[in-house]
């Protein structure tokens, strides 16, 4: 009986890829690599793929055996689920892999922006000293607002962890989520979302409508001392908008992961602006989320074991 083929293109984390290896023919292939890449799926049952590979049905028609794509991470904008579904391949991602590790980070994001540290790197002057205790005053979360913009499975967890921070949680999602809460929470407009909010996190998902779904109107609700915190996808925010009012001194401080496109290019509004963290896709950079996402390895060959 011949091997299974997995064909990767954007990388596992070594221990899953050992595993993989010890379980089917396995060709590590950059997408960027057009002619090695349609060279390779033409042998491939199975390919697992990151966030930058578009798996659409041109590529798909480059693989005559796929059975199965397996998305080592949580949202499938990159995968055209119909096109698959067209040719009956599955497709299987990790959704609650990077979880912790996104909720981490959103408070870390939070407190560089309302908190940052000032390290001394070196011994400074008694009047130094003192200087800074008088003049650096950090925002304080506890008895804030937290507005949260999508509160599925990592909006309910930043909730969470912002009730025990002494938070009053706000949210606003288009399904009924009210029965999976277990902490208090309430259930508000997007306009009372957004005039709320002293932070304001964003955990929306890549679907029709949500593209600049933060604008230059959302953005007028929201008041000048807020922060807003974008982890989930760079094309709901308007990146133009969001300059406008940090600029204009309109919102206290933002801090953006993800961008539209990415990278960003030269022409990208948001650069030079102080009161801003621009970041680079990093939420979900843990080794255990990277691990934890790396495993879609195992469910693929589980899949394609399958009788």
């Amino acid at each position: 009986m011949n091997p299974l083929t997995v064909v990767i293109t954007e990388g596992l984390e070594d221990q899953p890829l050992r595993w993989l290896q010890s379980q089917a023919r396995v060709v590590e292939c950059s997408a960027r690599d057009a002619a090695a890449l349609q060279k390779h799926l033409a042998t491939a049952d199975g390919l697992i793929v990151r966030t930058y590979t578009q798996v659409n049905a041109a590529l798909l028609a480059q693989a005559p055996r796929l059975r199965v794509v397996g998305r080592a991470g949580v949202g499938l904008e990159n995968i055209d689920q119909q096109a698959c579904k067209a040719r009956g391949i599955a497709v299987i991602s990790t959704p609650a892999a990077n979880t912790h590790a996104v909720v981490e980070y959103v408070f870390n994001l939070i407190f560089h922006l309302g908190r940052p540290l000032v390290h001394l790197p070196s011994p400074v002057s008694p009047e130094a000293f003192h200087r800074y205790r008088k003049t650096i005053r950090g925002l304080e979360i506890h008895g804030g607002t937290m507005s949260i913009l999508g509160m599925g499975r990592i909006g309910t967890a930043v909730g969470r962890v912002a009730h025990a921070f002494g938070l009053k949680v706000l949210y606003n999602d288009l399904l009924d989520v009210a029965g999976h809460i277990t902490f208090p929470a309430q259930s508000v407009p997007k306009e009372e979302l957004y005039r709320q909010a002293d932070i304001l996190t964003i955990h929306v998902s890549h679907q029709p409508g949500n593209r600049h779904l933060i604008n230059a109107d959302t953005l007028a609700l929201v008041k000048p001392t807020a922060f807003l915190i974008n982890t989930s996808r760079g094309e709901v925010v308007d990146a133009a908008a969001l300059a406008d009012v940090l600029r204009a001194g309109k919102l206290a401080g933002a801090a953006l992961d993800v961008h539209d496109p990415e990278p960003p290019g030269p022409d990208y509004p948001l650069w030079g602006i102080p009161n801003l963290i621009l970041a680079p896709h990093l939420a979900a950079r843990t080794q255990g989320a990277m691990d934890a996402m790396s495993w879609v390895a195992r469910d693929v060959i589980e899949y394609l074991r399958r009788p």
